[in-house]
């Protein structure tokens, strides 16, 4: 069973919900999630389940108590930022160090990365035929929950405004049914991501361009925080084999470097520089 959660305190997490609802075949059941209705779907022979949380997605730390044995969970949600750009983006929740906003600290979900390169490379082409103008993009591995099933954020952003455009909620849901509808097809190399900012636009051109998926990415920022504990967590809590770690060299401070290089000949997992 494949499930989508939304968040009835979040704008634009309701938008896409509605657009996923008005465009795909899901019918209202007599179950209710949180006192909200339960609607159902199968695509290609999977049972889809979409929820509506009381509480913010980040906070979704329980769902999995509550919703037995989810293959995999997308949530829909809002993208807040403080430049306020336009932006469809995909990530895997969890924490890399501190747990300030949900989940358990030092704790991530297993990362999908074929899904969430589905999402990204959907938006992308939504965007396009669409002709809407935002930016498409990779996040970091942050924020809540931290849950030990595939996991992973669609995310439609910065501002109310664009939490409002029913347009890019409809690409947001579309890349969103997409993942749903291709989930199993683990066509593409899944890699690691480390260094650069919290938007990796070299790993987002290089998911788009060539046959590697991202699933965790760890940043510029939180290098400095990750240890073989969690270098290890990353690998292993992907849901395809890691076969390679991405390196975005410049984005990576020197006095980190000949750690991490360490580390990574330690756990056996070779790298590229790009």
């Amino acid at each position: 069973m494949i499930l989508i959660a939304a968040s009835e305190k979040d704008v634009a997490s309701l938008n896409i919900a509605k657009q996923i609802l008005a465009n795909y075949s899901f019918r209202k059941t007599t179950e209710t999630f949180q006192e909200n209705p339960i609607y159902l779907n199968e695509v290609n022979g999977k049972v889809v389940k979409l929820v509506t949380l009381k509480d913010e997605t980040v906070y979704a730390q329980n769902i999995t108590d509550m919703i037995e044995n989810p293959e995999l969970i997308i949530f829909i949600s809002r993208h807040s930022s403080l430049s306020g750009t336009p932006t469809l983006s995909v990530h895997t929740p969890g924490n890399l160090g501190e747990a300030r906003l949900g989940g358990f600290p030092r704790k991530v979900s297993v990362s999908p990365a074929n899904a969430m390169r589905h999402v990204l490379m959907a938006m992308m082409r939504f965007r396009n035929e669409m002709n809407l103008d935002y930016e498409v993009s990779y996040e970091c591995t942050h924020h809540g929950p931290s849950l030990d099933v595939p996991a992973m954020f669609a995310e439609l952003g910065s501002s109310l405004k664009q939490w409002k455009d029913a347009k890019a909620a409809e690409a947001v849901a579309h890349a969103t049914m997409e993942a749903v509808s291709r989930f199993g097809d683990f066509s593409a190399k899944a890699v690691l991501g480390i260094g650069g900012p919290h938007y990796n636009k070299k790993f987002t051109k290089i998911a788009l361009e060539k046959e590697k998926a991202f699933g965790h990415i760890i940043p510029k920022y939180a290098v400095s925080v990750v240890d073989l504990e969690i270098l290890r967590q990353c690998v292993e809590k992907t849901l395809e084999r890691v076969e390679l770690a991405v390196l975005d060299w410049k984005g990576i401070k020197g006095e980190y470097k000949p750690k991490l290089i360490e580390m990574l000949e330690e756990i056996g997992l070779s790298y590229e520089k790009v």
